[in-house]
């Protein structure tokens, strides 16, 4: 058999794997049903649990009596979907709007292009990860917009344009959770969730030194150093191990390619001046309310109260608003106030998905802790782990979870889905282990790992998209061929990005604020 129908054979057997994994809607549906059935059948079981003060004593309800029916018919709407986790869904829908208004104005592909023609082909590949780490303030313009314009970079300067591409494709999705900037989407996904998790089954939602935990912003020293690490990591794999592959490879550039498409129009100029301007602005307004109303302040009891802090999820979404209604409207995109309207439409009109699949997934998790169900799959997991001797060894712990993830990660696609599958079990299994296993600290194994395998995986949802687009320069790639391109990425993200955070917890150093 020929190396090409080896990789062909790879290809299709990847395919056919990944067809056989339900949508995570129709598996958070099932799971639902399936938590009915197993709560019906063990009605009634009593367990304990260690708790603040001794010894619990739970029970797992039978869920199908009349009371607890009713519950989940009362819940369904409210409750258990549009207030879940008191209204995460709702501070996921802003981030999304003001995402919106900064993406379609074109910000993001203006900033690409003017950089691109100022970095040295030799930087190349590191400006190129580096944007794409910074792309997950805006999921789906960094899988639209940059991978792209690396290719059409790359093939501006005569270069096999699946270079540009594959850095790019690292930094997008393999270094996905990492940013300098604060309480990106990914930040506040998983940061509202694990309070959720946490608070459901008692877990302090606490750090290491026992500090209260901000959900947006837990991980951010983390995620800062994440940033650093995986640019230069990828930017290595690139130069070792991507450009002498397919340096001499041959590509073909489609002849209705249009290179100039890659030159700043008057338009998109101006707007980077206006936004410029408009970030020093936005800047000092923020500035004005973090010493104005929103200064920390002692209450009634005595307790420092950072409303900052807890609003800069807001902050950071009215910076992201003012520099992106700036550059919409200097670069002409936008005309009007309806234009900024519906640019916030259109991305809601992306996160629909977001509506549906958190309808099941939030009824799921809800049922789930109602039940006792969850605190009983934790109580057991918690056991085995004892039992099996590792709770003195958080570092194993660490690793175990970081590879568990990193593995599901291949067969089920979506760090929210994931994460509100996984979350709700290991954050308070990992810590009634082992209580240095704060929900900070899971949930940044958690991020490493969803990110790093996202590149090699058929159920990532851009991985056909990507594909494609990488097929304009060379028609005959195979998935196959793509996933063995972006395997060294993978590896070497997952190897130093655990390094990374097994070094942050072995000297104690905290993941954020």
């Amino acid at each position: 058999m020929s190396e090409a129908q080896r990789q062909s054979d790879f290809s299709s057997r990847i395919e056919r794997w990944g067809r056989m994994i339900p949508d995570p809607v129709l598996l958070f549906a099932g799971m639902f049903v399936l938590t009915l059935v197993i709560a019906a059948l063990l009605g009634g079981h009593t367990f304990q649990t260690p708790g603040a003060s001794g010894t619990v004593t739970q029970s797992i309800k039978p869920i199908l009596e009349t009371e607890h029916i009713r519950w989940i018919f009362d819940n369904a709407l409210v409750a258990n979907w549009l207030a879940f986790g008191n209204g995460v869904l709702g501070v996921i829908l802003i981030v999304t709007l003001a995402i919106g208004v900064a993406e379609h104005a074109g910000l993001l592909g203006a900033l690409i292009k003017k950089a691109g023609r100022r970095v040295p082909l030799a930087y190349m590949p590191l400006m190129l990860v580096f944007l794409g780490i910074m792309s997950s303030l805006a999921t789906d313009a960094g899988y639209l917009i940059l991978i792209p314009l690396a290719g059409l970079l790359y093939a501006a300067l005569k270069q096999n344009p699946l270079i540009g591409m594959a850095a790019a494709f690292a930094g997008v999705s393999a270094g996905f959770s990492a940013n300098l900037i604060p309480a990106t989407p990914p930040d506040v996904i998983v940061g509202m969730n694990a309070k959720i998790f946490a608070e459901s089954q008692g877990v302090p939602f606490v750090d290491a030194a026992g500090n209260a935990l901000n959900p947006a912003t837990m991980n951010y020293y983390f995620m800062v150093a994440s940033t650093i690490l995986l640019a230069l990591v990828g930017a290595y794999v690139t130069r070792r191990f991507v450009i002498p592959k397919l340096a001499n490879s041959p590509f073909t550039v489609p002849p209705d390619l249009d290179l100039g498409e890659f030159e700043l129009d008057a338009g998109e100029r101006r707007g980077l001046l206006w936004a410029g301007g408009a970030a020093l602005l936005a800047l000092a307004v923020i500035a004005g309310f973090a010493y104005g109303p929103l200064a920390p302040y002692e209450n009634a009891q005595g307790q420092r109260v950072l409303p900052f802090v807890n609003n800069i999820i807001l902050m950071i979404s009215l910076f992201f608003v003012i520099v992106g209604m700036a550059f919409g409207f200097a670069s002409g995109r936008f005309s009007s106030a309806t234009d900024v309207v519906k640019a916030m439409s259109r991305q809601m009109s992306a996160a629909s998905y977001i509506l549906v699949l958190t309808f099941f997934s939030y009824n799921f998790l809800a049922l789930l802790t109602y039940s006792g169900l969850g605190a009983y799959i934790t109580y057991l997991g918690a056991q085995t782990l004892l039992a099996a001797g590792v709770a003195d060894y958080p570092i194993l712990l660490l690793i175990g979870f970081v590879l568990t993830t990193a593995t599901i990660n291949l067969f089920v696609g979506g760090l929210n889905s994931k994460w509100l599958l996984l979350g709700p079990l290991f954050v308070p299994m990992l810590y009634q282990v082992n209580p240095a296993m704060t929900p900070d600290l899971v949930a940044a194994a958690y991020r490493v790992a969803d990110s790093s395998t996202n590149i090699i995986t058929p159920m990532m949802s851009y991985a056909g998209i990507v594909l494609a687009f990488m097929r304009r320069y060379r028609p005959d790639l195979s998935f196959g061929e793509m996933i063995l391109m972006m395997m060294p990425y993978s590896i070497a993200f997952l190897l130093s990005w655990t390094t990374l955070l097994i070094a942050f917890f072995y000297f104690a150093i905290p993941l954020g604020f």
